[in-house]
């Protein structure tokens, strides 16, 4: 391993090999090598990972702007219902997810930080879109365009993981990817707490100076990157490792436990804040006329509570990892969905009782919904944390039984598998978040006007998704032995 201090001048530890090339490039990067990631290297892990989730941070901001911009668009003035916005937050999920696949070769291609600079620039796009469109309404055809450019930021989640997990040794890989994907899932909350503080001081008029404040940011990210982040040349991910992981089973298995976890967090993000937002209105309302005052006020106690989940969700999703790391992956994320199996009750039974017209929770029913969301929030955290911790285990332990390959090739093609996993997983995982908003979607745009529908659903899939953790990963009896697609001949 090389590293280098913080000027981007040339040291290398005792015993380490390898040397760098030109400034913010490494080569030959080792992070099992225990006596040069002593020497030095766990401080440069250190510092890349922290610009990787500032970068990364600001990304899921502007993914998620659009849940943020919705509680600035009373349908007197943009003309858009409940139903049209559900899709509406929908658009950039789907494209977001889309572009995790091209993002994930990404950092091998150009190098981890040449790519955290150019992923972080390009958000000025959608930022500069949303900034002007808000200020000028459009037909609602353009906020879906505008809406799918703020995808992009929903990119930088898997050039951001890729990069993270070449540079951890096995050992922390799942506290370092917990943190980074934390760190970066913190992103929601925060640019929904800056909303918050908008519609407070200002009110629901000036969208405005939420997109102006991400400008700077956006600039914050982008010269840190260019500053502290380095290159690695042995970090490999390419199309072909896309197509042989997906030989493996567990590949598919993990994408679909991931749509569990991280589906059901950046879909409850994205939806959360209109949830409230609904029912706050209906219940202001009363069966009567809908003034902008109420739009304000509903707008206003929807921003209050909305950040509360996706900011527990976020800080949770390190401790998952750090409890798989001691427990095992497989057996926190099965306790965590047998856990939103129940939490999932909660809303099927808070929604059935209460009953009400476009599913207006009023009193204590309201808390109820809440909890049940919150309680939603914090177990996806955790699971995405142990999910994520599963993908290098699994392939590390496929590695020891690749034949011709040194140890250091092994390493090597786990490495490979792991960060094109991470970007295939993260891809298929994020269109969970698209299900959810579409599902509500339908549901309230059903007879009964509810969400009653949706939280059924969810419930069902939550029961799926924990049967098959059980039997894949835990179940004792019949445990799975080595095949064709886990022997692999070099």
């Amino acid at each position: 391993m090389t590293s280098l201090s913080d000027t981007g001048a040339a040291t290398a530890p005792t015993g380490a090999p390898g040397a760098v090339a030109r400034k913010h490039h490494i080569t030959n990067w080792d992070a099992e090598d225990v006596e040069a990631w002593e020497a030095g290297g766990k401080h440069i892990a250190r510092r890349n990972l922290i610009w990787s989730v500032v970068a990364e941070h600001v990304g899921f901001s502007i993914w998620s702007i659009w849940s943020v911009m919705v509680l600035f668009m009373p349908m007197a003035q943009y003309g858009i219902d409940p139903a049209g916005k559900f899709f509406l937050v929908a658009v950039p999920t789907l494209v977001g997810a889309i572009l995790r696949i091209p993002y994930t070769f990404a950092t091998a291609k150009f190098g981890g930080r040449n790519w955290t600079i150019f992923s972080a620039l390009v958000l000025l796009i959608p930022t500069v879109l949303t900034l002007y469109f808000m200020m000028n309404p459009a037909s609602y055809t353009t906020y879906l365009v505008v809406a799918a450019f703020a995808g992009l930021g929903g990119g930088n989640f898997a050039s951001s993981m890729t990069n993270i997990n070449a540079f951890y040794p096995q050992r922390e890989k799942g506290w370092a990817l917990g943190l980074n994907a934390g760190g970066g899932n913190i992103g929601v909350p925060v640019i929904q707490l800056i909303g918050l503080l908008v519609i407070a001081t200002v009110g629901n008029t000036a969208p405005e100076i939420v997109c102006a404040v991400y400008l700077v940011l956006i600039a914050v990210a982008a010269v840190g990157a260019a500053l502290y982040m380095d290159n690695l040349d042995n970090q490999k991910t390419n199309g072909r490792s896309m197509i042989d992981v997906l030989r493996f089973s567990d590949s598919w298995w993990i994408a679909f436990l991931y749509i569990g976890t991280f589906g059901s967090f950046i879909g409850y993000s994205f939806a959360f804040g209109q949830i409230l937002q609904i029912n706050f209105l209906a219940g202001l309302a009363d069966g009567g006329a809908v003034t902008p005052a109420m739009q304000a006020q509903a707008s206003l106690h929807a921003a209050q509570i909305a950040f509360i989940g996706p900011l527990l969700g976020s800080l949770s999703r390190p401790i998952g990892g750090k409890f798989a790391d001691r427990v095992g992956g497989g057996r926190i994320t099965m306790y965590t969905f047998v856990a939103m199996i129940f939490s999932a009750g909660i809303l099927v039974a808070t929604s059935m009782t209460d009953g009400a017209t476009a599913g207006a929770a009023t009193g204590s029913m309201m808390v109820f919904y809440v909890v049940g969301f919150i309680l939603l929030f914090v177990l996806s955290g955790l699971g995405n944390g142990s999910v994520y911790k599963m993908i290098p285990a699994i392939f590390a332990s496929k590695s020891k039984l690749l034949v011709g390959m040194s140890a250091t090739e092994q390493a090597a093609w786990s490495r490979r598998m792991s960060g094109a996993l991470i970007g295939i997983a993260g891809a298929i995982g994020a269109l969970g978040g698209v299900g959810i908003n579409l599902v509500l979607r339908a549901s309230y745009s059903g007879a009964e006007k509810s969400a009653t529908s949706a939280f059924w659903v969810f419930l069902v899939f939550y029961v799926l998704c924990a049967a098959a953790t059980w039997a894949v990963y835990l179940r004792r009896s019949g445990a799975r032995t080595a095949n064709e697609q886990d022997v692999v001949t070099v």
